[in-house]
């Protein structure tokens, strides 16, 4: 038996494993992630959040391409597939939002938090466990055009890389991309990894909403990535000033993003922690 947390970020949901000193899971093997995320025979979510001090986890763990700059906590992130991935925007906040409310960090300060994207800082609302979470995204990489198709159906999109690779495109209507049962097509010499793929639509100045196929997943309610994608392709599209704030609609919430004029994506939004136990998935 072993301890766990399910928590989201609009409604982007995840399995959270405490395992502070890398004791509990030792790697963490694909099958015991696909296992808990199975939304019929285990507890379920998009991925699975390991819960782990940067000094525990070591190279092996971390990936060689994470920059921890000093933080104690990294951010373990699995796909519900199993697969390894860089980075999750909504995760990293539900995953601040659990250390704060266990007094593991003080809210009242910038907490940084080590990705395999590399560092990410989180901000409290009000300096408290309660309200909207912030985190500097980074700086994004805007990589050219691609294309991403549907059945017979495609789309120019824009390559923009968060810490992993997306491809945003503009349809006329939300529904022109079926129902995402199967991942979108796309240029596998541009995305060799695969990639998540963003459908969409605008609603009005800074506002815009849209789907979300993310590999390794699936369509998910929210992509925290996918939205800054979104936004950063919105804005070059708008010719915006930087720090012009957007409004992004997603199927489970609405999240808010800037890109300043220091070149930083800020995405701001709920987390929320729901439930803990044991398990023995």
């Amino acid at each position: 038996m072993y301890p766990f947390l399910k928590g989201h970020g609009t409604e982007n949901d995840f399995v959270l494993l405490p395992d502070h000193d890398g004791t509990v899971h030792g790697e963490l093997a694909a099958e015991r992630v696909r296992a808990l995320c199975d939304r019929r025979a285990g507890i379920g979510g998009d991925g699975v959040l390991r819960v782990i001090r940067t000094a525990a986890a070591g190279d092996a763990g971390r990936g060689q391409t994470v920059l921890d700059g000093g933080a104690e906590w990294f951010m373990d992130y699995r796909n519900s597939d199993g697969s390894v991935s860089e980075m999750c925007g909504n995760g990293v906040r539900v995953f601040g939002r659990h250390l704060a409310e266990q007094g593991l960090v003080d809210p009242a300060q910038p907490v940084p938090v080590a990705t395999r994207a590399g560092l990410k800082v989180l901000t409290f609302a009000g300096g408290t466990t309660d309200g909207e979470i912030t985190v500097d995204m980074g700086i994004p990489k805007v990589l050219g055009e691609t294309e991403v198709a549907v059945g017979d159906r495609s789309w120019t999109a824009l390559h923009v890389d968060m810490g992993n690779p997306h491809a945003v495109a503009f349809v006329d209507d939300l529904g022109d991309a079926g129902p995402l049962l199967e991942a979108p097509t796309h240029d596998p010499a541009a995305y060799p990894a695969g990639v998540n793929v963003e459908f969409v639509v605008r609603r009005g100045p800074q506002h815009v909403a849209m789907r979300v196929h993310e590999r390794g997943s699936g369509e998910t309610r929210s992509c925290g990535t996918g939205a800054c994608a979104v936004m950063v392709t919105t804005a070059l599209a708008d010719g915006a000033a930087r720090g012009t704030e957007y409004r992004i609609d997603l199927p489970g919430g609405t999240l808010r993003i800037s890109w300043t004029a220091d070149d930083r994506v800020l995405m701001t939004g709920p987390a929320v922690v729901v439930a803990e136990g044991t398990t023995d998935l």
